[in-house]
């Protein structure tokens, strides 16, 4: 049963989602820009989402989404949507089943297409947005952009391997499975027991303390990851993302991590192939799966980089 009633929003000024390790000023500014919080209901669903408007009129005109991976949640892209503000308005929804979004009794990349289109026309962002989605969520923009692809200026995939027949893991999506809800007696314990999927070191202590601190929810038993157990069972990597990846209607890019667990050059070669020979590959040095923790500001960089050209193609050719 779908669960139709809007969630209830954290109060971001709590002790509890404070970052206590040190952070340095880029961080702390970024979390400081104005956003608000919203909430569009698709098929019956509530889809949360951040909005972070843009600096100017210019910038409004046009927008960018991020979509986050699997068991993840808007948080992640606090500390990184605000770098585009000066040519973007910015938002960055929970799919389904994730972060402070409602929950199906059953889940697809259809759905998640869909929300993906509401939260693009319930943010206003505008005459052919941009969508980002990282890991899971650049599965779930690949199912995007093969059926709405017309509708945005391009698709960026990041760290979402698609990978060479052939080579004998071709079937290895990263297909950890959840089948438990876990629950707390404290947050602070939650908090402890907070792990990155798949499992990776992280230089930048603070903003995996942050993300840890957005990815739990009280509950009747004490405290619980946010995420529905339900929507994440390995059933969410039975669709063929091979030919939606192929099935793009829109521009596309990839984006990975120099030492990520899934990624490799070979891989990404080989998605270069099923995209075509006009998609950018960049590589992130020294950045894992989790590259916009690794590494924020190349990741920041990088995007920005590849973004300004694409718009200036399209301001060429309007001309």
């Amino acid at each position: 049963m779908t669960n139709a009633t809007a969630p209830t929003l954290p109060d971001w000024t709590t002790a509890q989602l404070q970052v206590q390790q040190p952070a340095p000023a880029w961080f702390d500014w970024a979390l400081a820009r104005p956003l608000s919080s919203h909430v569009v209901t698709v098929d019956g669903c509530p889809i949360h989402y951040l909005l972070w408007p843009g600096d100017d009129a210019r910038a409004n005109r046009r927008g960018l989404l991020f979509v986050h991976g699997g068991g993840a949640h808007a948080n992640w892209w606090r500390f990184i949507a605000p770098f585009f503000t000066p040519n973007f308005r910015v938002a960055a929804l929970d799919l389904s089943g994730m972060g402070d979004s409602g929950h199906r009794a059953h889940y697809d990349a259809n759905h998640r297409a869909q929300e993906i289109l509401q939260v693009l026309e319930d943010a206003n962002l505008g005459p052919q947005p941009f969508v980002v989605g990282h890991s899971f969520g650049g599965y779930m923009t690949m199912g995007f952009g093969a059926a709405f692809g017309a509708r945005i200026g391009g698709a960026v995939i990041v760290d979402s391997p698609i990978r060479r027949p052939g080579t004998g893991d071709e079937g290895e999506m990263p297909r950890r499975a959840v089948s438990l809800a876990r629950h707390y007696p404290s947050f602070d314990l939650g908090l402890e027991r907070f792990r990155l999927l798949p499992a990776q070191e992280c230089a930048n202590a603070y903003l995996v303390e942050f993300i840890a601190r957005h990815s739990l929810r009280e509950s009747g038993t004490g405290w619980t990851w946010k995420f529905d157990v339900g929507a994440m069972g390995t059933g969410r990597w039975g669709e063929p993302f091979k030919e939606y990846l192929q099935a793009l209607t829109c521009r596309a890019a990839l984006i990975f991590g120099e030492n990520s667990a899934l990624m490799s050059r070979d891989t990404a070669q080989y998605m270069s192939d099923l995209m075509g020979p006009l998609a950018p590959i960049i590589e992130i040095p020294d950045a894992q799966h989790h590259l916009m923790l690794d590494q924020p500001l190349a990741f920041v960089a990088a995007l920005r980089a590849l973004l300004a050209s694409w718009t200036s193609a399209d301001s060429r050719s309007e001309t």
